[in-house]
């Protein structure tokens, strides 16, 4: 299934098996094959070897922590690490803030911050939605009001992914009104634990506490860590959106689970024979595996043309709304291979947690918000229908 590469690039490939083969520890591996999350301390220890080799951000430029790698190796370092697998690269660090900063950030900001988040010193999260202000993000009503060399901010965000382990938050925040609702919003970078700060553990359907909200009560922010110019925040919603798009669509990971449905189905019985071995069921597997393929190709297609942003100024809508879809059907296939075991849930992290096929189910679960996070796919099908049908 792999794509047609050239030496250099296959040479490139070999080279991050072999990585990941010698350095990633086989409980995170056998973890996150059962489809676990990661742990804190596993995407931790795991990105700060990847950061040895400039590869937490391979993107960046390599004055700045990154490796400067092209966009053809940056797509074969993520498919690799999605099939080891192994975890990837807090994107909220790598992907969203630190491709901020690098475009909008000051000099000061990106030597303080940059090493600190390929390093995982620091760990952030995403201020972005509110109560009634989700799909529709510009509708934002957290203030930041200014008080010479502070902002003092008031307001909710909600479904914050991570915000009970974060060291710092990236916080969209209205510093004034304006007729357009996009303008007047500003980049804030927050330190969770300046006082005035609540968080409060949202539980989601699969059982697991991943989101948060978190309320600001006269919180003082200095005004060094706005990024970008004051009320022109929306330019960096815009360009950090782009980026978390693009990643959702992680071809990489649709092929492993794709690989471990087959792992599964070649245990479970079914009229006397292998499930593997049914025809339907290999059927599924066949349409699924082309359309991963057909993700996948399209996704080379846009990402290596240098002028996709002006030809095709949806694409990453495109990746983002397909990527989806599948990722969804996928763990619907694996909750459904898994059966009644599928349904026993364990508690904890310990040796009990890597036996059985409850953490199917509950991916299963969590998938039905990828169709949510990161722009809904209504969202995703409007900006398609203006950009691409007019």
């Amino acid at each position: 299934m792999n794509l047609e590469l050239d030496p250099t690039q296959a040479a490139f490939r070999e080279e991050v098996r072999a990585f990941i083969r010698d350095n990633l520890p086989d409980d995170i591996r056998q973890r996150l094959r059962r489809g676990h999350a990661p742990r804190q301390q596993d995407s931790v220890a795991w990105q700060r070897l990847l950061n040895t080799r400039g590869w937490a951000a391979p993107h960046w430029p390599k004055e700045y922590g990154g490796a400067g790698l092209d966009v053809a190796r940056r797509l074969i370092l993520i498919d690799e690490l999605y099939r080891a697998p192994a975890p990837q690269p807090i994107g909220f660090n790598i992907n969203m803030l630190g491709t901020v900063l690098l475009r909008y950030g000051t000099e000061d900001q990106k030597r303080f911050f940059l090493p600190k988040l390929a390093n995982l010193d620091l760990w952030f999260c995403q201020g972005f939605s509110e109560p009634g202000s989700g799909s529709d993000l510009a509708s934002l009503r957290t203030r930041a009001e200014r008080e010479g060399d502070l902002y003092r901010v008031n307001g909710q965000k909600i479904w914050t992914t991570g915000a009970h382990l974060a060291d710092w938050m990236f916080a969209l925040v209205r510093t004034e009104q304006a007729a357009r609702k996009q303008d007047g919003i500003s980049f804030l970078l927050i330190d969770m634990k300046t006082p005035g700060i609540t968080v409060r553990p949202i539980v989601s359907i699969d059982g697991q506490h991943h989101l948060n909200e978190v309320f600001f009560d006269d919180v003082r922010v200095p005004v060094g860590n706005l990024v970008g110019e004051e009320g022109r925040g929306w330019d960096c919603a815009k360009y950090l959106l782009v980026s978390e798009r693009i990643s959702v669509a992680s071809m990489g990971q649709c092929w492993e689970r794709l690989d471990y449905a087959r792992e599964l189905a070649s245990r479970q019985m079914c009229n006397g024979k292998r499930l593997l071995d049914d025809p339907k069921f290999g059927g599924e597997l066949a349409v699924l595996g082309a359309e991963v393929r057909a993700l996948e190709l399209t996704a080379w297609r846009f990402l290596l043309d240098p002028d996709i942003d002006r030809t095709l100024p949806g694409f990453a809508s495109v990746l983002k709304l397909k990527g989806s879809e599948l990722i969804q059907e996928i763990t619907t296939l694996l909750a459904r291979v898994s059966g009644l075991s599928g349904l026993e849930r364990r508690s904890g992290d310990g040796e009990a947690a890597l036996h059985g096929d409850a953490a199917t189910v509950s991916r299963y679960f969590f998938h039905r918000a990828t169709s949510i996070y990161g722009g809904s796919s209504e969202v995703q099908k409007d900006i398609l229908a203006k950009t691409i049908l007019g």
